[in-house]
């Protein structure tokens, strides 16, 4: 299965996290990509609030929500995957191996339900 960056045509960025100022640095490419789907969530947010201020039938609500969740949890898949491939990769070239520990962590975090 291709993973979402190899779908999108984008290039990861060699330098993608500053372990000094802890700031990523993620091509244009990836930022315009990572924000259409920023504002595609956002808007599905103000759909639901819609669908629940008409009363609209429950089930159908949920539905919306699951697409939402979906389309966020993607957001966070992209952002993932150039973290472990960028600033992980990189802090372990540096031989800072407690960015695993760290990255275990965030995987946590993006896995909580």
């Amino acid at each position: 299965m291709e993973n979402e960056m190899e779908k999108m045509d984008l290039p990861i960025e060699d330098d993608s996290c500053n372990t000094s100022s802890r700031k990523s640095h993620h091509s244009d490419a990836v930022k315009k990509n990572l924000v259409t789907r920023l504002n595609r969530v956002e808007g599905q947010i103000r759909g639901i609030k819609g669908l629940i201020e008409k009363d609209t039938y429950c089930d159908d609500v949920i539905t919306q929500i699951a697409a939402t969740q979906a389309a966020l949890n993607s957001v966070g898949k992209i952002l993932l995957e150039g973290h472990l491939k960028g600033c992980v990769v990189d802090r372990i070239n540096e031989g800072d191996m407690d960015v695993l520990d760290e990255f275990v962590v965030t995987i946590q975090k993006l896995m909580k339900k």
